[in-house]
């Protein structure tokens, strides 16, 4: 098994907080995305701190162009690995 991972970047912790539920609903994954802070290079300041959706995806059966248009609803991306 391979470990792939997914990393969907969102622009605050309000929106990668509802795209984990929904990832869940959507793409019907069993295991919990976990949410990460990634402080932007230089701000000290909480707010300006974009968040990390992480998932695991070791089937391989996600697609990454619809992860894409599914962090769009958030404006947000998919980072590529």
């Amino acid at each position: 098994m391979s470990d792939v991972r997914h990393v969907l970047v969102l622009p605050d912790r309000d929106a990668a907080e509802e795209a984990a539920e929904a990832l869940g609903e959507r793409f019907a994954i069993d295991e919990q995305p976990r949410l990460v802070r990634d402080a932007l290079a230089g701000e000290d300041d909480a707010e300006d701190a974009q968040w990390l959706v992480v998932l695991r995806d070791e089937a391989g059966r996600l697609d990454p162009g619809e992860l894409d248009a599914f962090a769009g609803e958030w404006d947000g991306w998919r980072e590529e690995p």
